[in-house]
């Protein structure tokens, strides 16, 4: 396992909670992911960025929407502070993943916020290994650590499912309708917010399909397995040199074999994100003499100008280059 690679035994992620649930909500005026705000505004806590841009968008101007993953920070293996841990329980609407991060699912579950949403149950999952779109080079790890165990388990199930636009509108159909319970007043706004995000999520679909219909390679090889519900829903092929967990230490032979297939297929470019260190990927592409470029999970910001929508345009148009569409 990556010594970068922190887990928190069950016991004491309980003890943690539990201390965490004693404080007083009052003590945490300052945390603006424990309350909503005093204009009556309802308190809304994401546990990633893009669950957090869709409650935020359906929500508008009615809700205070916090995340538990700081801007910049890799969300998969995140940790939670006592505050958050207590905010979860203060919160009006927590909206997360179930089977991604493990202290979040450890907080809900302690917590037993009043309403939830989570985004597994909507947002139709899929195994890691999507038939057709990603390739099997070999047998020797799939990825495994050292030990011979997968960094993080997410039950076989890819948690990325933000990055195929077409599964993000039943996400924000269901935060509109938990909002609409809520606050009742508000039901008409939170819906026609939805309906006009289910819009923009189907033009970015559009330009997709569009964009990469013809191209001369479909061979995306990345560091993060994060993209196996694009090449699914693009018709390309995802290659990863690490699997779904991006700390997970690619093996010498996955090396070898992702070398091998870069030769074989001509592939020009290796993608690096944002979020992990680009240092395999840039080795990789060096020894290879092919091109490095960024392809965003858009599992969290690292800059401020930059939201979902614009994140994913800048996706698209680094598909185009390196698989040369026309």
């Amino acid at each position: 396992m990556s010594s970068s690679i922190r887990r928190t035994p069950l016991r004491s992620r309980t003890a943690t909670l539990a201390a965490a649930l004693a404080v007083p909500v009052l003590a945490l005026g300052a945390c603006s992911t424990a309350a909503g705000g005093d204009d009556g505004t309802l308190s809304v806590l994401a546990s990633i960025y893009p669950l957090q841009m869709v409650a935020e968008q359906v929500g508008g101007d009615r809700v205070d929407v916090g995340s538990l993953t700081p801007p910049g920070a890799e969300p998969h293996d995140v940790e939670l502070s006592p505050a958050q841990v207590a905010s979860v329980a203060a919160a009006q609407l927590v909206v997360y993943q179930s089977g991604f991060q493990a202290a979040v699912d450890a907080a809900v579950s302690e917590a037993g916020p009043a309403h939830v949403v989570d985004a597994a149950e909507v947002a139709d999952l899929e195994t890691t290994a999507q038939e057709g779109h990603s390739h099997e080079l070999g047998e020797d790890d799939e990825h495994a650590d050292e030990d011979g165990d997968d960094a993080h388990d997410h039950g076989g199930l890819d948690p990325h499912f933000w990055l195929d636009p077409t599964r993000m509108p039943a996400v924000a159909d269901a935060v509109a309708d938990a909002l609409s319970e809520i606050d009742p007043d508000g039901a008409d706004t939170y819906r026609a917010n939805a309906a006009a995000l289910g819009t923009r999520f189907g033009e970015l679909d559009d330009a997709y399909a569009a964009g990469l219909a013809t191209c001369e390679r479909r061979t995306v090889v990345t560091t993060h397995e994060a993209f196996g519900y694009l090449a699914q829903r693009y018709d390309l092929e995802q290659v990863g040199i690490a699997g779904v967990d991006p700390e997970t230490e690619p093996s010498p032979a996955r090396l070898r074999e992702v070398g091998d297939l870069v030769r074989a297929e001509g592939v020009t470019t290796i993608f690096f994100e944002t979020l992990a260190s680009p240092k395999v990927a840039q080795t990789l592409a060096s020894d290879l003499g092919v091109e490095t470029a960024v392809l965003d999970p858009i599992e969290g910001l690292t800059d401020d100008a930059q939201d979902y929508f614009s994140i994913a345009q800048a996706n698209l148009e680094a598909l185009r280059v390196a698989l040369s569409c026309s």
